[in-house]
């Protein structure tokens, strides 16, 4: 695909700093806008977020600043809680992870009840963070200290599982809580069980170092993952290797995340380069990308809930591609 070929944003949304990282929640709000929360130094703000594509009568996007909360230390990662909701008493759950090497489990009612949670344990830089699904009573989390680790809601550590590198990405089954993926840096994917607390299963990048990992959870069987240039997808049913791999991006790729949307369609970007970062839409039964995108000094990467649109957070900006299906 030729360079002239980059799509600008479908959509952009104007922010006070440096977005370093923004998440959809990949769960209902109870009302009709999509809860979206972006951090970065010292900060995360949450909003909501409502497109043209689900009503008609706004155009383009429209974005309401719920709550801006302050943060002690850069914020490298965020996830959000199933029980966040607006409907009735609205509330919100989200834990980050920050520079200082520990999680805050935040939960405000979005008026004057506000409380922060602080979560230590982990040695060294934490990678990417999880709540389980179903009930949001527990979070994962996995560190460049060769651990992930699993905590209850009041802070406490229930379980360690040991890697042989650092854990890169961590993903919770969809219905089985007893289910948890950890990628690991030097390239292996593993499945634990967490009530035996060993592994169940394993796949094999057959390189490194793996950067980022997904679990397709509209459909099980299948993860995905980029590791240097290339991007890797695998049928767990098959084997441990992967099915499907191809180059993606040039200068190392970053990012790995399947839409909620549509189980074939998945976002890869490169690494940050000097002056921007590539974006690629690739669809399972395509060769080439469906879609390239680029921003300035674009960091995180999430999905849409329920449209095939996605978001990238950049230097004072939200940036949102919608793919056309």
């Amino acid at each position: 695909m030729q360079e002239d070929s980059v799509r600008s944003p479908s959509y952009t949304v104007a922010c006070d700093d440096y977005v370093h990282v923004v998440e959809f929640s990949p769960f209902s709000s109870g009302v009709p806008a999509s809860l979206l929360a972006y951090g970065g130094n010292q900060y995360v703000v949450v909003g909501t977020c409502f497109f043209q594509e689900e009503d008609m009568d706004i155009e383009g996007v429209e974005f309401n600043v719920l709550r801006a909360f302050h943060h002690e230390a850069r914020v490298d990662a965020l996830a959000w809680s199933p029980e966040s909701r607006l409907d009735r008493i609205p509330k919100i759950r989200f834990c980050t992870a920050a520079a200082d090497r520990r999680l805050r489990l935040l939960t405000s009612d979005l008026q004057d009840k506000h409380e922060v949670k602080v979560m230590e344990g982990h040695t060294s830089y934490i990678n990417h963070l999880v709540f389980e699904p179903t009930e949001g009573k527990q979070i994962a989390s996995v560190s460049d200290d060769h651990t992930c680790r699993v905590w209850d809601l009041d802070g406490n550590e229930s379980t360690t599982l040991r890697l042989c590198s650092p854990g890169i990405s961590v993903c919770w089954h969809p219905e089985e809580v007893f289910k948890l993926m950890v990628a690991e840096k030097k390239g292996t994917i593993r499945f634990y069980d967490l009530v035996a607390h060993q592994a169940i299963l394993s796949l094999d990048c057959g390189q490194s170092p793996l950067m980022s990992a997904d679990w397709c959870l509209t459909n099980t069987i299948k993860v995905g993952a980029v590791a240097g240039n290339d991007w890797l997808i695998w049928d767990i049913t098959r084997s441990s290797y992967p099915q499907e791999k191809r180059p993606a991006h040039k200068d190392k790729a970053r990012l790995f995340k399947w839409s909620r949307a549509n189980e074939n369609l998945f976002a890869t970007t490169g690494c940050p380069g000097k002056i921007s970062s590539q974006l690629l839409i690739h669809h399972l039964g395509h060769p080439q990308p469906v879609m390239i995108g680029s921003a300035s000094v674009g960091s995180g990467l999430s999905w849409h809930r329920t449209l095939p649109l996605c978001v990238i957070g950049c230097d004072r900006k939200l940036c949102f591609w919608m793919t056309e299906m």
